[in-house]
């Protein structure tokens, strides 16, 4: 069987996706880890995007985390991470398109944003959106441990990463998991302890540090 070749970033939110589906799978992989400052020839071949995560598998060359986990998910088929009907696979796939558009962006926003009118407008859009996880989400979709049930799915993997990141929020922006949230609090505290999240896992340490110079950068430069 054709080797599957796997280029990401250890701080990359999106390579994280893919390498808990790979782990999950178990399908083995060859991780190449690349230098986002500086990319080699070989990864831009593959990721037209110059992006992680990226994968090679024989002929194939896929980049853009969610297509390649779909790929994942249709050419490696156990374990399921998506339902087998369609209405659960749509419901699925809106909740993904929402961490993707409405979670990341307002967490971006508060971590990022240019100014304290622009943080406070994603404090207020991140709040927002971990309320309607907590009420439309994890509270009307499943009564088991993950999103969609008793079983991991796409959709626990897809918002994993910015959890993992909430001690960056609470160091530089004063923001944790409101007291309203307890289901997602359960949900999270049920996720992490996973084995493929735990082995790709980067300590708050590393975050704390991390983004100590990527927003003291940002602030030089204002």
């Amino acid at each position: 069987m054709t080797t599957l070749q796997l280029y990401f970033a250890k701080g990359s939110t999106f390579s994280q996706r893919t390498r808990v589906v790979l782990l999950e799978k178990g399908i083995n992989f060859t991780g190449i880890e690349v230098d986002l400052q500086n990319k080699r020839e070989t990864f831009t071949q593959v990721s037209a995007y110059g992006k992680v995560p990226a994968i090679k598998h024989g002929d194939i060359e896929i980049y853009e985390s969610a297509i390649i986990n779909e790929y994942l998910e249709e050419v490696f088929p156990e374990p399921a991470l998506l339902p087998r009907d369609p209405d659960g696979k749509a419901i699925a796939r809106i909740w993904i398109d929402y961490a993707n558009t409405r979670l990341v962006p307002a967490f971006n926003k508060l971590l990022r944003g240019k100014d304290s009118q622009e943080q406070e407008q994603g404090r207020k859009e991140f709040l927002e959106s971990l309320l309607y996880i907590e009420q439309k989400g994890l509270g009307q979709s499943s009564n088991g441990a993950y999103w969609l049930g008793e079983n991991l799915s796409l959709v626990d993997i897809s918002f994993y990463p910015w959890f993992e990141r909430l001690p960056v929020l609470e160091k530089f922006r004063n923001f944790s998991l409101p007291e309203e949230t307890p289901r997602l609090q359960e949900w999270w505290e049920n996720l992490r302890r996973r084995e493929s999240i735990q082995q790709v896992a980067n300590s708050t340490e590393f975050y704390i540090d991390r983004f100590s110079q990527i927003l003291g950068l940002k602030t030089t430069l204002k």
